[in-house]
């Protein structure tokens, strides 16, 4: 892999937009970063895949763990041959039609056969298909409460809360600072509903990834001499109808898609829906 002789070698890969997407203040700064090793090429929103691939010291690293992906994908689908899908249909809030189970995933229809095969009009990557599989192998249809924790209050959450939110909630908060109006549409299409009266914040809004597995994400944003927060939050149910893996997963997932938007659409554009 071609190793950089200094930071201007990779300044100039970058569009020099000074967008803060990656959280510093201008691309030099995110490239001085880069160099020594405190930030990572691919976390710069705006740069292609294949010039983060050519130029990445860690694109091993990244190919090991997609294939760990892959092989983890492969396991679950297998695990499902030994599924009931039609009682699968009522424990996870999704229907059984035709031999299938279809279930709701970001308003969108996911749907699975007794061969482990996902058939859907959106694309499908891992951030959505092994959270989809674990639910519906290893979800026990706890009904939600309404009651919120974060994710660090979860079963096992504590230990790995630091990555969620450099993950989730850090680059969630990123687009909402630079495109807060734009952020709104996003968490609006995709059946966003309103919270309750406790938790109103300046965007405060309910996904539904899974059925039985909501997502609030709520937004304050900055005032004189007080930063802008951006938190997100499950119901206290979801970690009994996910391992708290695809629950990582999910809030990863989420912030990718929020972030391929903006890539995509811009700060002027019609935010089609679209999980793709």
């Amino acid at each position: 892999m071609p190793k950089f002789q200094n930071a201007m070698s990779i300044y100039q890969l970058l569009d020099k937009s000074n967008c803060r997407l990656c959280g510093e203040k201008t691309c030099m700064a995110f490239a001085g970063a880069v160099f020594t090793g405190r930030r990572s090429l691919s976390e710069c929103p705006r740069l292609s895949p294949n010039t983060i691939e050519e130029f990445s010291e860690s694109s091993q690293d990244q190919n090991d763990t997609e294939q760990n992906h892959e092989d983890f994908i492969k396991q679950l689908k297998n695990q499902i041959r030994d599924i009931d899908l039609a009682a699968a249909a009522t424990r996870t809030g999704g229907r059984h039609e035709n031999g299938r189970l279809i279930i709701k995933v970001m308003g969108k229809d996911f749907s699975i056969n007794a061969a482990g095969v996902i058939s859907t009009d959106i694309h499908v990557n891992h951030w959505v298909a092994a959270p989809f599989l674990n639910y519906v192998i290893n979800g026990k249809g706890v009904e939600p409460t309404g009651n919120w924790l974060s994710f660090r209050e979860l079963a096992s959450g504590q230990e790995r809360y630091p990555l969620f939110k450099k993950r989730c909630e850090e680059q969630m908060k990123q687009i909402a600072d630079h495109y807060t109006e734009f952020f709104d549409d996003m968490v609006h299409i995709f059946g966003g509903r309103q919270v309750n009266a406790m938790f109103q914040s300046d965007i405060s809004v309910v996904l539904s990834p899974l059925p039985k597995v909501p997502v609030m994400v709520c937004y304050w944003r900055p005032e004189e001499g007080m930063a802008s927060s951006l938190n997100v939050f499950f119901d206290q149910t979801a970690d009994q109808n996910l391992d708290i893996g695809s629950i990582f997963s999910l809030g990863a997932g989420l912030a990718q898609m929020f972030t391929r938007l903006t890539q995509r659409h811009g700060v002027a554009g019609t935010v089609e829906s679209s999980c793709g």
